[in-house]
């Protein structure tokens, strides 16, 4: 998951850091800041594992440097068994490990921050196929009561309406209410 953002994120083009994002209000710059902010951030499911990303590059300066620091300092968290296993209390969500919070939670936010990303520069909109079917299958059929609460919790825009036939991506997308 963090490759393929991680290939946009390289891909940037300096003057491109500026365009805006799908996201009202940000740009592709804002994307990385939110993700690097956010993910390791004390307001985050990963906040309760104290995962040391060290000192960060600044997203305005070099946004691509702060994010392989973040998804580094994930990644060796999670390659450290006695991290990525412990179980921590990760308050609504309940008691969970390193690594299912991170496929709960940073998993799904990387993906369509992947989206973003390239909508945002004109690079490639194509996210991995599996992973779009694995969060598809986990969102579409959500509860309305579960809906309602991803939305007022701001994690996603109202539900974008689609063409009967549209591919996973483009419902999966719409679900978070982004135009694909």
């Amino acid at each position: 998951m963090a490759a393929g953002f991680t290939a946009r994120v390289e891909a940037v083009a300096p003057d491109a850091w500026g365009r805006p994002a799908p996201c009202e209000g940000w740009t592709a710059r804002d994307v990385v800041r939110h993700l690097v902010t956010w993910l390791p951030g004390p307001g985050f499911l990963l906040g309760a594992f104290d995962v040391d990303t060290g000192p960060l590059p600044s997203v305005d300066d070099d946004p691509a440097g702060a994010w392989s620091v973040v998804r580094d300092a994930i990644q060796r968290s999670l390659d450290d068994p006695a991290i990525a296993e412990r179980v921590e209390d990760c308050g609504p969500p309940g008691h969970l490990s390193l690594a299912a919070a991170v496929e709960m939670a940073c998993t799904p936010d990387v993906l369509v921050h992947t989206w973003d990303l390239a909508r945002a520069v004109g690079l490639d909109e194509r996210l991995d196929p599996g992973e779009v079917h694995r969060m598809a299958e986990g969102l579409l059929g959500v509860p309305p009561e579960v809906d309602q609460a991803m939305r007022s919790s701001g994690h996603y825009g109202p539900r974008v309406e689609v063409p009967a036939g549209a591919d996973e991506q483009t419902r999966l997308l719409a679900f978070m209410g982004r135009r694909a």
